[in-house]
């Protein structure tokens, strides 16, 4: 896997990969069409820095990521908006782009905490945070108001600098195998 930076250019790509509803269940935005596909793109790129998750041997994106709410006073960034295709989720792609996220924030940034959020109703993404070797914080309740109208309560971890190295490792180990 590789990580580049997201572009409305790709959004076709995007979005033929991207529109199982079932992807989009938790998120705090609608994902109907091409367009909305289009404006996620627009819209971590002026929050953060967006990303498409992308297969090395084929260039075919599988997937998308950010790095959000970046925070340079306090040497901090959030990875958020992670959306996988249904083909390739419970595999590799996830870890390999957290391994590669991390060691940037990490190790080229200098940060010293790294936050991952999700809702709290998302059993798989919160294992999958949680494999990854996050620690759960808590959970902010009433967090985000979700197309249609109901409440997201999102549930925090994160990592941070002293934990770096034992996570880096993890990741690595699990791509070993």
């Amino acid at each position: 896997m590789r990580l580049e930076p997201a572009s409305v250019d790709r959004a076709d790509d995007a979005w033929r990969v991207g529109r199982d509803p079932e992807i989009w269940r938790f998120m705090p935005f609608t994902m109907k069409t091409r367009d909305d596909m289009a404006f996620l793109i627009e819209y971590v790129n002026g929050s953060g820095v967006g990303f498409h998750t992308v297969e090395r041997a084929t260039g075919a994106i599988v997937g998308g990521t950010a790095f959000l709410a970046p925070d340079e006073a306090n040497r901090s960034v959030e990875i958020g908006a992670t959306w996988i295709t249904p083909l390739r989720q419970r595999s590799a792609v996830n870890t390999e782009a957290k391994l590669l996220q991390l060691t940037h924030a990490f190790e080229t940034l200098d940060c010293e905490r790294v936050c991952l959020k999700t809702d709290a109703r998302n059993e798989r993404s919160r294992a999958a945070i949680a494999r990854i070797g996050a620690i759960e914080e808590g959970t902010f309740r009433h967090h985000m108001l979700l197309p249609g109208g109901t409440w997201r309560d999102s549930v925090y971890f994160s990592v941070i600098r002293p934990e770096w190295p034992a996570v880096k490792e993890r990741l690595t180990r699990f791509l070993d195998r």
